[in-house]
């Protein structure tokens, strides 16, 4: 059976709401955290972006639940052998509790100190090198690397949890695929995608977690709801490479005309039909998912963990 966590939403949310939003999803049943790494959110009106380590920190304090970023660009933004030294310090936090998803990143949240934003293909080639090196800095020891893309000179970290930390791969492609597979100890995507699982598997991801995530609006008026997301999050729907590429929340907003709220009734679970939000978890368990996270878009936090401690989750764990 698969374990369902709750996904934290930085771009939408304060610090102090995120923390909150972790004690209900514990309360509710949930049985594990997601939480995204941004600089920008993706739009104005989604309107917030806290540093993400600081919100784990409190978030420790808070819940008992395992945490995972979902995910961390350790590349351009931040080197790697500082997002190893964060990684460290959450897993220690949380008494080995903590997960690092990884990907290749947004140019919205890595441009930002004036970097080139590389192509598809050189930022794979940085994240595996990035992961190798985070991989050492985990052991404690004293490393040195001088590789193609990063230098690391006389570097220990020296608070660092019993176990490594897991690293997760994010992947919605072939390539990132076989990157997860060859260099993750965990499958991170978000579409219940059974074929990219398959491959995931065969290709030295068997015995390793695949992990997916989807994004709702419960409420009770759906035609509300529809429009929620319609205004919040109109970017999931955006086609092709735009999330990857665009560098600014206001080019996300010149490209919202093209996603219109029926797409959104379409392909998003908005409402309060139970079986709908049954199914949509369900598609990623038949996918072959092991744990599968929700997020709440809008601002009806409570009213979405009462339904789904009293009408949802109890149907998915029983």
């Amino acid at each position: 059976m698969p374990e369902y966590g709750y996904f934290l939403a930085t771009e939408e949310f304060r610090p102090a709401e995120l923390v909150e939003q972790a004690r209900m999803a514990e309360q509710a049943g949930f049985q594990s955290l997601w939480i995204s790494d941004h600089y920008h959110p993706w739009n104005d009106a989604q309107g917030e972006s806290p540093f993400v380590w600081s919100v784990i920190g409190a978030i420790s304090e808070a819940v008992s639940l395992p945490v995972e970023t979902a995910v961390t660009c350790p590349t351009v933004r931040i080197h790697p052998a500082v997002v190893a030294q964060a990684a460290a310090t959450c897993a220690v936090l949380t008494n080995g509790r903590f997960r690092l998803g990884v990907g290749s990143g947004e140019a919205l949240n890595e441009h930002i100190l004036g970097h080139v934003w590389p192509p598809a293909s050189v930022r794979l080639e940085m994240l595996e090198e990035a992961i190798l090196i985070m991989r050492r800095l985990f052991t404690g020891e004293e490393i040195s690397h001088y590789g193609s893309h990063y230098r690391v000179e006389n570097a220990r970290l020296y608070t660092v949890p019993d176990e490594p930390v897991p690293i997760d791969v994010s992947g919605f492609g072939p390539e990132a695929t076989a990157l997860a597979a060859r260099a993750g100890d965990g499958y991170i995507t978000m579409m219940p995608d059974e074929e990219m699982v398959t491959q995931f598997r065969k290709g030295g991801g068997h015995g390793k977690p695949v992990l997916g995530g989807t994004k709702v609006c419960y409420g009770t008026d759906r035609d509300e709801a529809v429009r929620t997301v319609h205004r919040l999050w109109p970017n999931q729907l955006l086609p092709g490479e735009m999330g990857q590429i665009l560098p600014s929340p206001r080019h996300f907003e010149q490209l919202q005309p093209l996603v219109t709220e029926q797409m959104v009734r379409e392909n998003t679970v908005c409402g309060d039909d139970v079986g709908e939000h049954i199914d949509v978890l369900n598609a990623f368990a038949e996918a072959g998912f092991d744990r599968i996270y929700v997020n709440q878009i809008g601002p009806d936090q409570r009213g979405f963990f009462d339904f789904y401690r009293t009408n949802v989750l109890p149907q998915l764990l029983r």
